[in-house]
């Protein structure tokens, strides 16, 4: 109880000192036709009340969230270990997104494409981020070698969406490695500043060699992926493009899983977790974090390629450090290491600010507090990756 009205006093202080900050914006006006002062009273009570009201409910939520951090893995974690669960909740993701292009208009249908996209790419930053520990602020300039790979091979030689796609995953892997490199020794916000270097230098070359890759006008006249060699209409189309990414997420969601309980995975792991240990216990570290790099950057090649073929259009603008940050955002945000959180992460923040197109003056500022509130009251993320745990059988150990 004495806690309770500590916490009451406290929010009362921050709401009054609030609203002595605000006065001058809420409670005063003059009016300068009749030369008069209007008094707003009415306004510095709601804003008492409101920051009385938001400081109480953030000191609650804090006090919940330190209880719940001693008390070990909450229920809805320990169900998502459970593979009939994970079984299950994969079995009625397939299902709504094969059913969801007949209900949902050609908007939403477009809408959700560019979510599976940001599934892919947050997917891949996973390796390099959440599984390696390697941050990487550069990730987009993999996803723009893929869409130009195709943009030039089908400008300049007319190839098409399936000959480019292995190209563009290959160029991304190509790439990844030629990045990964010279950060061999690099650890932290040291790396994070030469991968962010390294996107630069990609978005730069795009924008200003003309002759290349045709400068900040772009390339325009793409061609759309074919069935069969089949062209199809712009309404087929798209819908053959959603379908094609429904089999991407899935394959990419099984490679990375079966990744995570790989060898190399295990290796990922004990390189985010001390890579000095890592290093002594026999691990090649050059090895494991050139394999995260080339891998996370094969999945940014094809996406790249992917939305070459869905847009018909591309540009450097389209390949700016914000699209990188959106999709490390995801990967944060849904939970380091989390094939879950991510998908889930990936849903609300592609589709969210797309709900709030309503709210057009003050969308970015929901969008932007509500990640601030999640980051705070869950720094783990919207689902975390559970730890993983392996049992030595000493009997087996001694047969052997």
């Amino acid at each position: 109880m004495g806690e309770r009205l500590r916490s009451f006093i406290r929010s009362a202080a921050i709401a009054l000192w609030f609203a002595v900050l605000t006065f001058p914006l809420m409670v005063v006006k003059v009016n300068t036709v009749d030369n008069v002062v209007i008094w707003r009273w009415a306004n510095m009570g709601w804003v008492a009340l409101g920051a009385f009201v938001l400081s109480y409910l953030w000191r609650y939520l804090e006090a919940k969230r330190a209880a719940s951090m001693g008390a070990g893995q909450s229920r809805f974690s320990l169900a998502l270990q459970n593979p009939k669960t994970l079984v299950a909740l994969a079995a009625l993701g397939l299902a709504f997104a094969l059913l969801f292009p007949l209900v949902a208009s050609e908007y939403r249908v477009n809408t959700i494409i560019n979510a599976y996209i940001y599934i892919v790419l947050g997917l891949g930053l996973n390796i390099v981020v959440g599984l390696a520990g390697l941050l990487d602020l550069g990730y987009v300039a993999f996803y723009a070698v893929g869409a130009y790979s195709y943009a030039l091979l089908n400008h300049h030689y007319g190839l098409g969406f399936w000959a480019a796609l292995p190209i563009g995953a290959g160029l991304g892997a190509f790439f990844g490695i030629l990045l990964g490199i010279p950060v061999l020794r690099l650890r932290g916000d040291y790396l994070a500043i030469v991968t962010l270097g390294f996107g630069e230098i990609i978005r730069l070359i795009l924008e200003n060699w003309n002759e290349f890759s045709f400068g900040p006008s772009g390339i325009a006249n793409i061609d759309n992926p074919t069935l069969f060699g089949a062209q199809l209409s712009r309404s087929n189309g798209i819908l053959f493009i959603y379908y094609l990414m429904v089999g991407f997420v899935a394959l990419t969601v099984f490679v990375v899983r079966r990744l995570e309980n790989s060898r190399l995975g295990r290796s990922w792991l004990a390189l985010r977790e001390d890579e000095t240990a890592c290093q002594a216990m026999g691990i090649d570290k050059m090895k494991t974090k050139l394999a995260a790099f080339a891998l996370g950057a094969t999945w940014a090649g094809m996406m790249g390629v992917v939305f070459a073929a869905k847009t018909s259009f591309i540009n450097p603008a389209s390949f700016t450090f914000l699209e990188s940050a959106l999709i490390l955002a995801i990967v944060v945000l849904g939970g380091m290491g989390s094939v879950l959180g991510v998908i889930v992460a990936s849903l609300v923040l592609v589709l969210l600010p797309e709900q709030l197109r309503a709210f057009a003056e003050y969308r970015m500022l929901i969008f932007g507090a509500s990640m601030v509130l999640i980051m705070v009251f869950r720094p783990q993320g919207l689902i975390s990756a559970p730890k993983k745990s392996y049992a030595l059988d000493l009997e087996e150990e001694r047969a052997r």
